[in-house]
């Protein structure tokens, strides 16, 4: 009898695991092999997109040879995005706090596509990390430093930043957009801007850096 309870058992927690991974409404924006589902947007026509974005082993590499970023096809309002990302660790590098690589995940981006567009911006650059604000957009956010400090991994390793954007309405009726944003786990930054919709991008600014596991939860 024992074999079989402990056999019943373990396809029971099995099942709920497939469950709960299946009932999380996340879906793929990264596809792990291209880049189908986004456009490319560089500083320097010039400049071929090919050199700044690639995709290995389920990685999507941002070298960071020229400022410029990807962004979705589609526009997205009320949801939950996660996404991992880290930065290769420099040999010579001695402290965490000596590194100067940028990034950011942009939010709400409104037309037209350009270096930078309006939009409210994630941080990713490691010395700021997860701080949110606007970028030709009024965003009103509070950024807790010690816990983004406390949370931050080392260089060289996987970070998670989650970002889950709703609309709100003000005391005056006013509709504003809310953004929260965790850092491995934990909120750390969160406010409120004048914009309500917009693709998602992610910066190339001067560091190569990774991503990997992009997904997103369109909420109703």
């Amino acid at each position: 009898m024992l074999p079989r309870a402990i056999a019943t058992l373990v396809l029971s927690l099995g099942f709920l695991t497939l469950t709960n991974a299946a009932d999380d409404g996340f879906t793929k924006l990264f596809n792990g092999t291209d880049l189908t589902g986004f456009k490319t947007v560089v500083a320097n026509p010039k400049v071929d997109p090919a050199t700044l974005w690639m995709v290995k082993d389920g990685e999507l590499i941002c070298t960071g040879k020229a400022p410029g970023y990807f962004h979705t096809d589609k526009t997205y309002s009320t949801y939950t995005l996660k996404f991992e990302w880290k930065y290769p660790r420099p040999e010579s590098l001695k402290k965490d706090t000596d590194f100067t690589g940028n990034s950011g995940c942009l939010i709400h981006i409104q037309p037209p596509q350009q270096v930078w567009p309006k939009c409210v911006e994630v941080q990713l650059m490691y010395r700021d990390a997860g701080n949110t604000f606007g970028v030709g957009s009024k965003f009103a956010g509070t950024l807790n430093k010690d816990k983004r400090t406390a949370m931050m991994k080392p260089v060289g390793e996987w970070n998670t930043t989650e970002v889950t954007c709703s609309i709100v309405t003000d005391s005056q009726g006013k509709k504003k957009g809310k953004i929260v944003t965790k850092l491995n786990g934990e909120e750390i930054c969160k406010g409120e801007g004048d914009l309500l919709e917009g693709p998602i991008g992610w910066q190339s600014e001067n560091a190569e850096i990774h991503f990997r596991n992009v997904v997103i939860r369109e909420e109703k």
